[in-house]
């Protein structure tokens, strides 16, 4: 976690090159919203349809259209495997598929990774990983939220994050 968290903060502190083309983290979003709803049709009993409705919100309605300030570099696709030791820096990051977005999308990644971990305790481990990487935990598990509803078809275990995780639940 602590590895991870240091490849990301050190990849969100590098600027964007001016004209450079990022995707806009709402394109990504938006395949997860489609693919989400395709899946929900299918398979309509398997998770609460309003959570679906609220992931779907948060999928097409958080990322903005256009570039914000605060936006990053977003690697998306960070896990243990995409982290390689080096002599240059300690760790290197291999393999993104950058995006320009939100950071706190950033860790649910290494997050579905941990599945273990996260069907344990999804409010302990969305906690650490938004603490260490300097992130407001209830945009971690905002994410984390609404990307296990994406993948709850493929990984039923996820079932008990999302609901968990979903909004307006006490805490």
């Amino acid at each position: 976690d602590e590895v991870l968290a240091d490849v990301l903060l050190r990849t969100w502190l590098r600027s964007v090159p001016a004209g450079l083309p990022l995707r806009p983290l709402i394109d990504l979003c938006s395949l997860w919203a489609d693919e989400t709803e395709q899946q929900a049709a299918t398979s309509p009993d398997l998770v609460d349809a309003g959570l679906v409705v609220a992931a779907l919100d948060i999928l097409r309605g958080r990322p903005p259209a256009v570039a914000r300030p605060d936006d990053v570099l977003l690697v998306t696709d960070l896990h243990a495997g995409n982290v390689l030791a080096a002599h240059r820096e300690p760790w290197l990051l291999i393999d993104p598929k950058p995006y320009l977005g939100e950071p706190a999308y950033d860790v649910v990644q290494h997050l579905l990774n941990c599945p273990r971990r996260l069907v344990r305790d999804p409010l302990g481990l969305t906690e650490r990983m938004a603490g260490l990487a300097g992130l407001d935990v209830a945009d971690v598990r905002t994410w984390t939220f609404a990307r296990c509803v994406t993948e709850v078809w493929r990984s039923p275990h996820l079932l008990r994050v999302v609901e968990e995780l979903a909004p307006g639940r006490r805490r």
